[in-house]
């Protein structure tokens, strides 16, 4: 047994440190807080794994400097160590490797004997909230006079000394002792260590083959995973967003041509080493080409990352480089028709494998000759292919390519869509040549409205001009001003088709266009004839201007906040079968919201875009709402998180509040908002349903101040921007100067900067 004070001075001594095969800490809030409640409660937290040695060839994490003598490397139980040092020292252990933010700021609540992280709403001000890592510093006593009767008439002696014995409980956890065994060298070899290490980590915060397959090689080559890092960091500051599995299958298809993480068992040190900077460069050459050649220069329209393992095993078998232009274009037009067929979604080892042996066995020709045996014979290019909904459908990307290599031009000045053209601060955004308003007004449906057949290539300039002109207006510029223009960009030129009336008819016209260009131009690859081109980087407007992203991006980063993993935005999911798509998510979390704990967690915020049924029948949590996702967050902890929710808000401010108020000022807002959710409704067809519920339960004072009081958005404000409609929020009506008393100046600057923010100028 170690008691946990005499543990943490081992840390501070070096004489226990943490292997450098250990993966960093990666626990949440949530996590965090039920460990110090279940030692406040003495229930069972389970034991410490050490391997004491005397080596001092072993790798270990940190720069603090180990202790002479005997070490002991904890091979089970840092999650919970670096917990309890975190907490107790204010500060990271040596080792540390993770977001501090999850065990700093813990408070504890003398009345109720909770653990909560703090929250300016719920603890300002409130004596009774104590910061527990000052607790441990401190001292019980250093609170006597906080909650002493002279101070807290309502505490008196016998309470002051249940609060006194609460905070001398929580004080003490640092006197429990925890069961520890160890294993001792007795001649095993690091290799032998790490097996152990892997098994009994097998429970607990799921590791990924990843994770597994870099403790062996972290064990033998300690700087390995530093470089990975690296690697990715470089790549993600080019606009690519990678992570860890990914890089290290790249690297085990250049090291041994396996699809599975065990193969790296057999890699060793030195073989890894050569094998990672040569996928570094691989990857760096497939990416260069993909760029220059596609104009597929960023993370949102990268196809298949999957299919750069097996671009990576191409390059190494053939030293590294592609044997001339033809060769690279050939290559190039395997990888569009992978991505467009999801050959790496579903059991992509399986996939992975049978390309990287067509590879070694005929090099390009036969993994295209492996894609047709998949697609019946002949890789064909639909009109009905052009039918996806947003940025993450799978052909997306094809339109983004056809625009940037094929000489689309733009709408405005006339000019090809290249960054020598269009100036170093240009931006590229999607425009749709029918708005979405008055394609919702003429009563079409979601599916036909957000449609691929209408988006346009454009510069942000460009969609900023044209986005509110109706196309029988504009288009009609273009052919006379711009001609050749309208060609460019694949748009009909029947004027009867630019009629809203005649809008599917235009849909149906533009997919064939655009089949059309895009088959001609993927067999121009396959044959080597395209010409030669180097597309330079062009940078994508930002989405923050969307409230729904924003509001999706600032949830997620209070997730983050709290432990729980990012999500990948605008995903395809795919039935595991047919490999076809089933829809593309919003956000999509493949391990769930906590790695390896619980079902992959998939939000759809338009119902009508899938059948949640089949995602539920493939063991996908799927939620249609940013609401409730967060709801299911919140209900996988015991307490409330730091977030207020819009049911959150302290119920005496709110009645301090409009106490001031007239009746009638009251009343007169009420009927405000009641006249703005019955605009909505008749002048856009949005049914603010919830938000109609708060009103009627809560008053319409009380649900403007909750809305107010969460740093996210309203699901009604996103939809009512969507609509140009911000005007019918109810930030406007807060901001309407006969409301100013009913509202603090913070709430109603909360307002204007919604929006303001989102343009809105009324």
């Amino acid at each position: 047994m170690t008691r946990l004070e005499t543990l943490l001075e081992q840390i501070d001594a070096g004489t226990v440190l943490l292997p450098e095969f250990q993966r960093g800490y990666v626990w949440n809030r949530d996590q965090v807080r039920g460990l110090l409640r279940s030692l406040y409660l003495e229930h069972p937290v389970g034991g410490l794994l050490f391997w004491e040695t005397d080596s001092d060839d072993i790798a270990y994490r940190g720069d603090s400097r180990a202790a002479a003598g005997p070490r002991r490397l904890l091979l089970d139980g840092q999650q919970r160590v670096t917990t309890m040092y975190g907490v107790v020292r204010g500060t990271p252990p040596p080792f540390f490797e993770g977001d501090p933010k999850a065990f700093t700021a813990l408070h504890f609540d003398v009345e109720n004997e909770a653990f909560e992280f703090y929250s300016a709403a719920k603890m300002k001000g409130n004596p009774f909230w104590v910061d527990v890592t000052e607790l441990f510093q401190r001292g019980p006593m250093a609170y006597l006079r906080r909650f002493s009767p002279d101070t807290h008439p309502q505490v008196d002696d016998a309470q002051l000394d249940v609060y006194l014995n609460r905070l001398n409980k929580v004080r003490q956890i640092i006197r429990l002792s925890f069961n520890e065994e160890k294993i001792t060298d007795s001649g095993r070899t690091v290799d032998e260590v790490v097996e152990i290490f892997n098994r009994v980590n097998s429970g607990g915060t799921k590791l990924s083959k990843g994770d597994l397959a870099l403790a062996s090689l972290c064990a033998r080559w300690p700087e390995a995973r530093q470089e990975l890092r690296e690697n990715l960091d470089r790549w993600n500051k080019l606009g690519y967003d990678f992570g860890l599995d990914w890089l290290l299958r790249n690297v085990t298809a250049v090291a041994t041509g396996r699809s599975v993480f065990d193969a790296l068992g057999k890699v060793s040190p030195g073989e890894f080493e050569r094998a990672l900077r040569s996928a570094v460069g691989h990857i760096d050459t497939f990416l260069d080409a993909v760029s220059s050649r596609l104009g597929l220069d960023h993370a949102q329209v990268l196809m298949a990352p999957a299919a750069l393992h097996v671009a990576s095993r191409l390059l190494e078998l053939n030293g590294g480089r592609f044997d001339e232009d033809a060769h690279r274009d050939r290559v190039l037009y395997w990888y569009v028709h992978a991505a467009l067929w999801g050959r790496y979604t579903g059991a992509s080892e399986t996939a992975l494998q049978q390309d990287y042996e067509a590879v070694a066995r005929g090099g390009v020709d036969a993994l295209i000759k492996n894609l047709e045996r998949t697609r019946g014979g002949k890789l064909t290019i639909r009109p009905d292919d052009f039918t996806g909904a947003n940025r993450g459908a799978r052909f997306y990307p094809l339109l983004y390519t056809l625009s940037r290599a094929c000489g689309a031009r733009d709408l405005s000045s006339g000019l090809e869509l290249r960054a020598e053209h269009l100036g170093q601060q240009a931006a590229l955004d999607i425009h749709r040549l029918f708005p979405n308003e008055e394609l919702r007004k003429a009563g079409y449906e979601r599916g036909h409205i957000q449609n691929l057949a209408n988006f346009c290539i454009l510069p942000a300039s460009t969609v900023d001009l044209l986005k509110k002109r109706a196309p029988a207006d504009y288009l009609a510029e273009v052919e006379r001003d711009q001609p050749g223009v309208l060609e460019s960009q694949w748009i009909p030129k029947d004027p009867t088709l630019w009629r809203i009336e005649r809008y599917l008819d235009f849909l149906q016209a533009r997919r064939r266009l655009v089949t059309t260009a895009a088959q001609k131009f993927l067999e121009s690859l396959r044959a080597g004839s395209v010409p030669s081109t180097n597309l330079r980087p062009i940078r994508v407007r930002d989405e923050s201007k969307n409230p729904a992203v924003a509001r999706l991006r600032a949830a997620v980063e209070e997730l983050a906040d709290r432990g729980f993993v990012r999500p990948q935005y605008e995903a395809e999911i795919t039935d595991p079968r047919t490999r076809r798509e089933l829809v593309v998510a919003d956000a999509f979390w493949p391990e769930g919201l906590q790695p390896g704990i619980g079902d992959p967690v998939v939000l759809i915020r338009d119902s009508n875009d899938v059948d949640p049924t089949r995602l539920t029948q493939l063991g996908y949590h799927v939620f249609t709402s940013l609401d409730e996702l967060l709801a299911y967050a919140n209900r996988g902890s015991e307490t409330p998180d730091e977030a207020p929710e819009p049911d959150d808000a302290d119920p005496q401010s709110v009645e301090s509040v409009t106490s001031v108020a007239t009746a009638d000022l009251t009343a007169e807002f009420t009927k405000t908002v009641n006249e703005a959710i019955a605009r909505a409704v008749s002048e856009t067809g949005y049914r603010p349903g919830q938000f109609r519920r708060m009103v009627a339960e809560m008053g319409a004072v009380a649900t403007a101040r909750k809305l107010l009081a969460t740093r996210q958005l309203s699901e009604g404000f996103s939809t009512l921007w969507e609509f140009e409609r911000l005007d019918l929020t109810v930030e406007a009506a807060v901001l309407d100067e006969r409301f100013a008393e009913l509202f603090t100046d913070q709430e109603r600057e909360t307002a204007r900067f919604r929006l303001q923010q989102f343009g809105f100028r009324g």
